[in-house]
This record gives structure tokens, sequence and C-alpha cells, in this order.
């Protein structure tokens, strides 16, 4: 299978760089899957998992929004917060919901809705760690 570079960079780190074969990103307009030879783009990240293929090996990263650069040199991901499914602080994350969910009561109109859309991507995160790590 052919291979592309793929770079993932966060403010805090550069969470990957290197050739892969597929990456699969949470859109904010819809999953995007990108290989060799996608067609140029620019796309929103909602927060989700993206999973990156490298070495028939596939890799689980949460992101938290950010931005996708697919060119001639491959896909570069500007993240908000990469963090892999092994090293995130799953108490955290929870207690993070819960913080969201307390927010909303401070919300209205068009800014309570972004904040539900975005509390709803934080649950399917977590509902999706929860169903993995029971298998």
């Amino acid at each position: 299978m052919a291979t592309f570079h793929f770079d993932l960079v966060s403010p805090e780190k550069i969470a990957f760089s290197g050739e892969v074969e597929q990456v699969d990103i949470p859109g904010a307009d819809g999953d995007l899957g990108v290989m060799a030879g996608h067609a140029p783009l620019v796309a929103t990240i909602r927060p989700g998992i993206m999973t990156v293929t490298a070495g028939g090996k596939h890799e689980k990263i949460i992101v938290l929004g950010g931005l996708a650069e697919i060119s001639d040199k491959g896909l570069t991901v500007l993240a908000d917060t990469a963090t892999s499914l092994q090293e995130l602080d799953r108490e955290a994350f929870a207690d993070k919901i819960s913080e969201m969910e307390e927010g909303l009561k401070e919300q209205e109109g068009d800014a309570l809705d972004r904040a539900i859309e975005r509390l709803d991507h934080f649950k399917a995160i977590q509902q999706y760690i929860v169903s993995t790590a029971m298998h």
C-alpha cells in the first residue's frame, strides 16, 4: 500500500511524524479518510478519535479539535489536543465532561447549541473508551 507523510502537532508536542498508509479524521463536516494521493484540502476537526494506520497497525488518538491540511507534501494535523488512548487520564476526561455539563446552565442561544454539540462529541469519545475497555 502506498504511503504518505503525516505530522500530528499539538501545542504540547509533536504527537506523530512519519510515513503512514491511512489516517481517519473526525471532521467537523463528517469523518474523512486520507490516503496517498488525496486531493488538497483544509478541514476543521471536531473532537473525536483519529485512527492512524502505519505498518499495518492501527493507533487511536483522541483529538479535541483543530485543523487538517492535505497537500502534495502529505497530511498535517494541527490539533488543539492530541492524546493516545493509552496516555489518556480517564478520570480527568470524565471530570471535564462533568464541568461541561455544569457549564450548560450558563449558556443561551447559539452558544448553548455549540456547547451541547461539543459535549456530545466528548461523550461519544468517552463511550468509545468505555466500550473498548470492556473488550
